[in-house]
């Protein structure tokens, strides 16, 4: 087998631990993973393959590499997650750990706006209290908020209402100290339904506003 054969074998293989891996281990620890494998590959086949320290330093670059476009799921992430949480039970709001390492808050439309609307419904400010509280611990993550609507109304309605829900839900964490330019916003207006827009209770899971908190795996 040639060189770009082997290259190719250990690729694949690297990719086929990381599907096996759980959303904890992906990311950083799968871009590492992978990174890793081929650098090793890279290091021992360009020094005529006799592996040694040429592979053990491919492999130390290519971990770097391989985690360098990720996210990192610190301590301080599963802290911030377990506390969001305890803050959230009982309200609907979801709280989860993306697959690229993210921490995510789902907040439906009976605990954020109603139809047409984007004032911020009572319910749901002590739980962005919360996370601003959170965020200010852990002042190196940085957040995006992304609104959404239902189908009711046309795009030129519905595309900056859900603007205006993340410009919103943004504005009420900056007034409680998180430094606004840590938090970025955007609107998908209805283009993007996780429900049926035919009934009642769809409609309200749709017209809601996602939350990311994310902790880059190099920080600057």
């Amino acid at each position: 087998m040639n060189k770009n054969a082997w290259i190719a074998a250990l690729v694949a293989a690297s990719l086929a631990g990381c599907a096996n891996m759980n959303d904890t281990q992906k990311g950083v620890g799968g871009g590492a993973a992978i990174g890793a494998g081929v650098g090793a590959a890279i290091g021992a086949l360009t020094a005529g393959g006799h592996g040694g320290r040429s592979a053990a330093t491919g492999a130390a670059i290519g971990g770097l590499l391989g985690a360098g476009g990720g996210y990192l799921w610190s301590q301080h992430m599963q802290k911030q997650k377990e506390a969001m949480e305890q803050a959230t039970k009982g309200t609907g709001i979801g709280v989860s750990q993306t697959a690229d390492n993210r921490l995510k808050l789902n907040i439906p439309a009976d605990a954020s706006f109603d139809t047409g609307s984007y004032a911020l419904k009572p319910n749901l400010k002590p739980v962005l209290d919360k996370l601003a509280a959170t965020l200010k611990q852990n002042p190196v993550t940085s957040v995006n908020i992304i609104g959404h609507t239902d189908s009711t109304g046309s795009d030129a309605v519905n595309n900056p209402l859900s603007v205006n829900r993340a410009k919103a839900t943004q504005s009420y964490l900056a007034a409680r100290g998180v430094d606004i330019n840590r938090i970025g916003i955007d609107g998908r207006g209805s283009r993007e339904p996780v429900a049926d827009n035919a009934t009642a209770s769809g409609r309200a899971m749709n017209r809601r506003v996602e939350i990311f908190v994310a902790e880059p795996a190099l920080q600057k």
